[in-house]
């Protein structure tokens, strides 16, 4: 591995830790539960579509990914 890759691990690697606190502590209860969110109930079956937390997540993605692109272009 060459040396330029040590910082992207080191920074994937508090992201997950980040992230695995918010869920941990129950910040992020809140996602998947939001309006959209298609839950489908028929008898012993159960259907859970996250459209409205999938959207979020990837808006979410999508901004940390353009500004860490474009912080590293200049």
């Amino acid at each position: 591995m060459s040396r330029e890759w040590g910082p992207w691990l080191v920074g994937g690697g508090l992201l997950l830790l980040a992230f695995g606190v918010l869920a941990w502590t129950g910040t992020l209860s809140w996602l998947g539960n939001l309006p959209g969110d298609l839950r489908i109930r028929s008898g012993d079956a159960r259907i859970y579509i996250p459209v409205t937390s999938m959207l979020v997540v990837s808006l979410v993605l999508n901004v940390l990914l353009w500004v860490v692109l474009s912080l590293f272009r200049r």
